[in-house]
């Protein structure tokens, strides 16, 4: 039997032969950098979707804790700006709104807990197009309540990057 046809054979030999060489090559899944502070006072509003993913995802990939009072926190994350919007850029031809820009503003600075700056006031924008239709407005709008979530995860993931970047200065 040849090595082509004893592969296809066995079609699980392929799949764990790849995944051997990639355990001797260093690969690596890129996982949550440690963050530089061990408790955290979050400024978002209680009712903010980002703040809750912030909230969640540092209490299962970190070792810091997220404290609801500021004199409780080593570093404090300000909110400045939280702001959904929706920006109609193209018509139909007739004159109905048919494509839209939806972006998610997130704008924040971090203090540590004597207030001194650690990271000056910085803005996340992210943005996504929607094409919409008169037919189809209901699933549009579950569309754009899916990109709006989807931009949520995203400035989250950014803001915690941001924040893992940060030096605290001593």
């Amino acid at each position: 039997m040849s090595t082509r046809r004893s592969l296809l054979a066995w079609p699980g030999l392929a799949l764990l032969a790849s995944l051997a060489s990639f355990s001797g090559c260093g690969f690596q899944l890129r996982g949550q950098a440690p963050l530089p502070f061990r408790r955290l006072y979050s400024g978002f509003a209680r009712n903010s979707a980002i703040g809750a993913e912030l909230r969640s995802l540092i209490r299962v990939s970190s070792d810091t804790v997220v404290v609801d009072r500021v004199d409780d926190a080593d570093a404090r994350l300000e909110v400045l700006l939280e702001r959904r919007e929706r920006e109609i850029i193209a018509f139909s031809s007739t004159g109905r709104p048919r494509e839209f820009q939806l972006r998610l503003r997130l704008r924040f600075r971090l203090l540590d807990a004597r207030g001194a700056e650690w990271l000056g006031p910085t803005e996340l924008l992210l943005r996504r197009e929607i094409v919409s239709t008169d037919i189809d407005v209901v699933s549009k709008q579950q569309e754009e309540e899916m990109l709006h979530r989807e931009m949520e995860a995203d400035a989250v993931q950014q803001l915690l990057r941001r924040l893992a970047a940060v030096k605290p200065r001593q």
